[in-house]
């Protein structure tokens, strides 16, 4: 067993390489590819695969713990492999960083947080930012219909204290909400015949790339023509390259922009930009950078800060308490842990964005509402769902 004795403390990190969530750990293995050789000596950056289920989480956080002797783990991952890290880090009593989820599920879905911090938007800054799309389109009292599943993400969408309904009806809009379906969906005839009925003249999602395109299909068939599609849960990837008389399912869709290379934030690591980030990830990959990525590198940022910053960085009561009182400015933007809106949690800001056709790539993010972001310029205009783009 390695004890870690007369080396840099280690930071485990818990990250998809191999199952269906492998292309979000990209962003994770890259920040932490690149780091690791400018951290040496400070830290050691160890890490382990969580296999996209929640069980390879639990055995990635065992290891990280008893062999590496990762004094904090940092994880970006899915809705079931995050609380499963921050679970495991829960009972091994390590303090734990993580992003990419919303922190209203984080924090009242799981258990009670010790040693786990997070940093990310709401669901609550969620309809917000979809009510600033919504109302773009005219008006600002819309007739919304809610495409949500029957799982965690449609439940805590729906949910009426701490979810996005009740801060999108205090926008004035109402939402028709048909029951929630099972993923995948074989049909949402249904939804759209409620819809219609309804009155529907935009729809909000969280739905996968292939549940949205069925819902397309089906809307064109029965004539429901929304002036406005709005989705959260595929918004950090780009649409899929399609035959050329096919449009991808997440094209022209209305989505959040938590980062991107136009972004004004530098690294408190080593000043790097977001936009220099991003170029690096397209050089070195040959892939189009991924919003994922300014949060990945900001985990390291914080976790080095927390380190850092601890009275004894060997002592998890100390780290988690140097975590509780980070306020630092990193490459994915301010965060503070000491003014969140609850322990333990930081806040993410956010703009509204659309997947459009682009020029560097297949299909850019092109932001169209920055007013939730201070220095974000604003690249276009709002498509209609279907205009020839």
């Amino acid at each position: 067993m390695n004890s870690g004795a007369g080396q840099a403390p280690a930071v485990g990190v818990v990250v998809a390489r191999t199952g269906r969530l492998a292309r979000l750990g990209d962003p994770l293995a890259y920040a932490m590819e690149l780091l690791a050789p400018k951290l040496r000596g400070r830290l050691r950056l160890v890490g382990r695969d969580s296999r996209s289920s929640a069980e390879g989480a639990r055995r990635a956080v065992r290891e990280l713990v008893e062999v590496e002797r990762a004094r904090i783990v940092v994880t970006l991952a899915g809705t079931e492999v995050l609380p499963a890290v921050a679970d495991a880090c829960e009972e091994a009593g390590v303090p734990c960083l993580s992003t990419t989820f919303p922190w209203q599920v984080y924090y009242h879905g799981g258990r009670r947080r010790r040693w786990t911090y997070h940093f990310c938007w709401g669901l609550d800054d969620i309809a917000e930012t979809f009510a600033d799309l919504w109302e773009a389109v005219g008006g600002t009292e819309r007739t919304v219909g809610c495409l949500w599943n029957d799982g965690p993400q449609g439940t805590w969408s729906r949910h009426r204290e701490h979810g996005f309904l009740p801060a999108a009806r205090a926008r004035g809009h109402r939402l028709v909400d048909p029951a929630g379906y099972r993923e995948p969906a074989a049909a949402l005839d249904e939804h759209v015949a409620a819809f219609r009925e309804a009155g529907v003249d935009v729809v909000t999602s969280a739905a996968t790339g292939a549940d949205l395109g069925l819902f397309r299909r089906e809307a064109a068939r029965q004539g429901l023509r929304p002036r406005l599609i709005t989705c959260s849960r595929w918004l950090a990837y780009p649409p899929a390259a399609t035959a050329p008389a096919e449009q991808a399912p997440q094209a022209d869709v209305g989505t959040l922009v938590y980062w991107t290379p136009a972004h004004p934030y530098r690294s408190s690591l080593d000043g790097m930009t977001a936009a220099e980030l991003a170029e690096g990830y397209e050089r070195s990959t040959g892939d189009q950078w991924l919003q994922p990525l300014g949060l990945a590198y900001a985990l390291f940022e914080v976790a080095a800060h927390a380190l850092a910053t601890a009275g004894d960085p060997t002592a998890p009561k100390s780290v988690a308490a140097a975590l509780g009182a980070t306020r630092l400015q990193t490459v994915a933007g301010p965060l503070d842990w000491t003014s969140g809106p609850v322990p333990h949690i930081a806040t993410v800001r956010l703009a509204g964005g659309q997947w459009q056709r682009g020029r560097r790539h297949p299909y850019e993010l092109v932001v169209t509402d920055n007013r939730g972001v201070d220095g974000l310029p604003v690249g276009g205009e709002l498509v209609p769902p279907g205009a020839d783009q």
